[in-house]
């Protein structure tokens, strides 16, 4: 065996099971198992056809394909999609379609997004009063800088003296 086996029920015996597309991929390919067409800004949960069974200390992430994302704005609405070791229903991917102008049409088959399984840890969560302190401290979004320094760019019609 190369790899952690997991039990796969094919709910559709018309498509092929998860599979990588190259040695060493980190990410199996899921196909659409319905016709689905997304004018722009519309969303679609689309199934699958595969249910699995994952072993405890398992997850399987739900990603987006990067050349889709790249060539007509299709973008997962909850990106990574998680799936739980206990879970044993269709997979199914919530699409969006972020292209403002042209309609995305997936056929049946079509490679939508990409399975990830990573091996996880459960975490027993207990209340403190107080947390160590760190560099980051309490710090949050941007608090790190950004393409220019600690504020993102403005639009030209917000900069001062515009």
């Amino acid at each position: 065996m190369n790899g952690l086996e997991i039990p796969v029920r094919r709910l559709d015996p018309g498509l092929p099971l998860p599979a990588y597309a190259h040695p060493g991929d980190a990410g199996a390919d899921l196909r659409a198992a319905v016709d689905v067409d997304l004018p722009p800004g519309a969303r679609a949960v689309v199934p699958t056809g595969v249910a699995l069974e994952l072993p405890a200390g398992y997850a399987g992430f739900v990603h987006a394909r990067s050349g889709l994302a790249a060539t007509c704005g299709l973008a997962l609405v909850n990106a990574p999609g998680t799936i739980d070791s206990g879970y044993r229903g269709e997979i199914q991917v919530v699409l969006v379609n972020l292209d403002r102008c042209e309609a995305i049409h997936l056929s049946r088959g079509d490679r939508i997004a990409q399975l990830v399984i990573q091996q996880v840890a459960t975490a027993e969560f207990v209340e403190a009063a107080s947390l160590t302190t760190s560099n980051r401290a309490d710090g949050g979004f941007g608090s790190t800088g950004g393409v220019s320094g600690p504020q993102a760019p403005q639009p030209a019609d917000e900069q001062q003296g515009v």
